[in-house]
């Protein structure tokens, strides 16, 4: 099996290099000090389910390494409609991409089965500009459930979790997941192939569409909004709408609010990927989070106040970032 990793990053990386132990054909794709570190040193994972490196093959060129079974995209969801000259080497006629986003992906729609059938999502897919790069039906979905950060340039620190739920898009259990499952299982992690991922899809999109934006906007860690009164109920009334939606859309996930706020607080006092972009002067990946749930409302006619009202302030301050970067 060979498998490239574009966009080597904290996830990608750690993924790279539990395929890698698992015997795969691994290719790092990454760039900068990072990159040069991978290179001379391999991935070195530190974890505490025990530390390892593994000493795949990393560059900046995906030219350089020709087409894989697998491209695994670890790039933000922001990027994918740019990445074209990165992935279109990495393709042959039956490459699979996993795309580990958060939020709703591109191709939702895609063999959904439903009265939306093949209806594009404009906040995630404007034109058309991400399907011409990621062809619909060469996706996998996935589904992250494992965290991680860069403790320092090739330094991968995993703090919990093993689990990347993966599916496809017609619901179906195809061989190409059940190989790639049984290579991530390989290498040390869950992989369940799932016939309803837009279930888990909802169930981690509850939590980012609430305390990604609220976190940008307040600064405030998950502890810290779920202890304040006036934050907590903001979210409660997000979840709620959000649920609402996936409902409309024959989708109900079985979960509570309440089971998910206090998950949420059980993390203590951690900095959502957003609030860490904020930080750093990234852009903030907020339509797959926020945007394309009021867009889902209003294709299916569900009231959602609370969510258009985050969304109009935290998209101000997602213009003002790119007006000033």
């Amino acid at each position: 099996m060979k498998v490239a990793v574009l966009g080597a990053g904290a996830i990608g990386a750690y993924v790279g290099a539990a395929l890698h132990r698992a015997g795969a054909d691994v290719h790092l794709v990454a760039r900068g000090p990072h990159l040069a570190a991978m290179r001379q040193h391999g991935v070195q994972v530190r974890s505490p389910r025990g530390d390892f490196t593994a000493r795949a093959h990393a560059t900046d060129d995906p030219s350089g390494i020709g087409p894989v079974d697998y491209v695994f995209l670890g790039l933000k969801a922001n990027s994918y409609a740019a990445c074209g000259p990165l992935i279109e080497p990495l393709l042959h006629s039956s490459t699979a991409v996993i795309a580990a986003q958060n939020g709703i992906p591109w191709w939702y729609f895609h063999r959904h089965a439903g009265p939306h059938d093949g209806q594009r999502i404009e906040s995630v897919d404007p034109g058309g500009a991400v399907s011409a790069v990621l062809a619909p039906q060469r996706a996998i979905g996935c589904v992250v459930y494992a965290a991680t950060e860069l403790e320092g340039p090739g330094v991968v620190r995993h703090l919990e979790g093993t689990r990347f739920s993966i599916g496809e898009p017609d619901r179906s259990v195809s061989d190409r997941c059940l190989a790639f499952s049984q290579a991530m299982q390989a290498g040390g992690l869950k992989c369940p192939v799932e016939r309803e991922l837009r279930g888990d899809i909802w169930i981690k999109l509850l939590g980012n569409i609430s305390f990604n934006p609220i976190s940008a906007l307040s600064r405030a860690t998950m502890r810290q909004m779920c202890l304040h009164g006036g934050t907590r109920r903001v979210i409660e009334i997000m979840m709620t709408e959000t649920l609402a939606v996936a409902g409309a859309l024959g989708c109900r996930p079985d979960i509570s609010v309440e089971r998910r706020l206090a998950g949420a607080e059980r993390v203590g006092d951690h900095r959502t990927s957003t609030l860490q972009d904020l930080e750093r002067g990234k852009p903030l990946e907020l339509d797959v989070l926020l945007a394309a749930v009021v867009e889902l409302a209003e294709i299916t006619g569900v009231p959602v106040p609370t969510l258009r009202t985050v969304h109009a302030i935290s998209d101000l301050l997602a213009d003002r970032m790119r007006s000033a970067a």
